[in-house]
Order: structure tokens, then sequence, then C-alpha cells
């Protein structure tokens, strides 16, 4: 359980780039779409190149014949948890400062229990006032932010950010799901490529294709800066491939109900990353009295989440 945590919150330290960044490029100019799109480019070239590097040609070759058997599938939980999940965090980023969207971001620890239960599984009910704590930290850093901007500011970095919390846990699960052939609306695929995580991470990439054009279409934003070029390629690097890699590597370790929900609340570790990365790099103003205490009531709560958590493992039914 240790080693899994610890994965976990290693991710989160390379997932607060994401946070870092897509700030720093909507502070230069850079459109959203292009903050998200080309992430997702990115580590579709890193990820292929390094299996052609390795001379895993023929497995590169399997993951698209697999891509293909089951298209439709791939397509719907690479938009769902690659493409809706980034866009949306992506387009927090030009409304709200980077650690306040993480921390919004946080929500992601109570979503991801209601997702296995919207999947047909039992998880420990007894968090749920550690969740809340959880909540009401987010709200407190949200509101300090209201009096300094306007409560329209705050709800178009706030709202989206809390669709991308729903998105990425649902989107991830539906492949969990699929390798292991329980749920009766999802196809099982019983393969031995998805046992690796860059594996699964290629499949949903390749899933989030048409999501782009079709959102490209709707959006029709500028081109991109050249700034966006370089960052985008970092982002795609350390947080959606490196990261990424880790937490669903983490992700697929889990046994049991508990240790997915506990997977997904090291996440929480963004927070304190991206306000730490965001001052020291971009300059940005520490906290306020109540957005200091939001913090220390979101990552407070989590403490009291996994210990509550930790004697009444559920497994997944």
């Amino acid at each position: 359980m240790l080693r899994i945590l610890a994965i976990g919150l290693l991710a989160s330290l390379f997932f607060s780039s994401t946070f870092i960044l897509n700030r720093a490029m909507s502070l230069g100019g850079g459109h959203w779409f292009w903050t998200a799109a080309l992430r997702y480019g990115y580590m579709l070239l890193f990820l292929c190149s390094g299996l052609l590097l390795s001379g895993r040609q023929a497995t590169l070759l399997d993951l698209l014949r697999l891509f293909r058997a089951n298209w439709r599938f791939w397509t719907l939980s690479g938009s769902i948890g690659f493409g809706l999940f980034y866009s949306l965090l992506s387009f927090s980023a030009s409304h709200a400062p980077g650690w306040v969207v993480a921390t919004t971001w946080e929500l992601t620890i109570l979503v991801g229990p209601l997702v296995l239960v919207l999947y047909g599984h039992r998880v420990p009910k007894r968090a749920l006032l550690f969740v809340m704590v959880i909540f009401a930290g987010i709200l407190l850093v949200n509101y300090e932010q209201a009096l300094t901007t306007s409560l329209g500011q705050v709800l178009l970095g706030a709202l989206p950010a809390l669709g991308a919390a729903f998105a990425y846990p649902c989107g991830n699960q539906m492949v969990w799901e699929a390798q292991r052939g329980r749920h009766p609306r999802i196809p099982h695929i019983d393969n031995p490529l998805l046992e690796h995580a860059i594996n699964r991470m290629i499949l949903m990439t390749l899933g989030t294709l048409p999501f782009w054009s079709l959102l490209f279409v709707c959006v029709q934003p500028p081109a991109p800066t050249p700034g966006q070029w370089l960052q985008t390629a970092l982002v795609g690097l350390c947080s959606g491939v490196i990261a990424t890699s880790l937490f669903l590597h983490a992700r697929h370790l889990a046994q049991d109900a508990y240790q997915i929900s506990a997977i997904d609340a090291t996440q929480a570790g963004e927070v304190v990353f991206s306000l730490l990365g965001e001052v020291l790099l971009l300059g940005a103003v520490l906290p306020g009295p109540l957005g200091w205490f939001g913090v220390f009531l979101t990552l407070f709560g989590l403490v009291l989440y996994l210990q509550c958590q930790a004697p009444a493992k559920v497994a997944v039914q």
C-alpha cells in the first residue's frame, strides 16, 4: 500500500507542471485549445517514438490493431478521460491562478468514489465527513479569489475544473473495467498489452484524435504562440508521459476500491507543488489567510480521509 501511495505522490509532483505551465501559457497569450491539444500531440509523439527507439515496432503495430478492433471504446474512454478532462482544465487555467485550479481539481477525491459507485462498486462511506472538509477548503480558496476578482471570473476558473475532476476518473475507470470484464455495458478487452500503462496511454490518446478535431472546428482558435510549442512539449513529457504513466501504473496495482480511492487522493499533493512552483517561477502572489486556511483544510481532509478508510477496506465487487 505504501508503495502505490508513494508512486501516486510522485505522479502528483510531475502533474503539478500542468497547472504551472498552463498558467504561464495563459499569461503569455496562448489559447487554451492549443494548450490542451498540443500536449496530447506531443504525448503521442513521445510514446510512439519510445516504442520505436526501443525496438518494439511490433508492439506499436499490435496496439494499432487493438485500437481498430475496439475503436468505439477507445474513442469514448479517451475523449472523456483525456480529451474532455484536459480541455476543461486548460480552459480553467486561462481564468484562474494555477494553484487555485489545482485546489479545485482536488474535488476529484470526492468524485473518485462516486464514479466507482456509478460503475456498480461498493466503497467505504465513513469518509464522507472528511470529504466535506476537503470540499470546504476548496470553497474557501475560490471565495478568496472572488474577493479579489469577480464571481464570474471565479466560476469560469472553478466550474470547468470541477468538470475535469469528474471526467478524468470516469474515463480511466472505463479502461479498468474493460481489462477485468466485470461491467455488462463495457466490452471485455482481454489483452496482455493492457498490462502496461504506456500502452493504455497510447490507446486512449489515439482515442482523443476525433475529439480534438471536433473541438477545433467548434472553437476555431488562433494559431498557437511560439512559447506554447515548447511549453506544451514540457507538459506533455512531465505530466502527460511521466506523471500519467506513474498514476495509471499505481491505479493498475490497486486491488480494491479502497486502494483506488487512496491513489486518486494522492493528487492533493498537486496543490502544494503547484503553489510553490507558481510563486517561485511565475512570481505569483501568495494566498491570503482564507486561501491558506482553504489549502490547509484540503490537505488535512485528505489525511483524515485516508486514515478513516484504512481499516475499512472493501473489495471491488
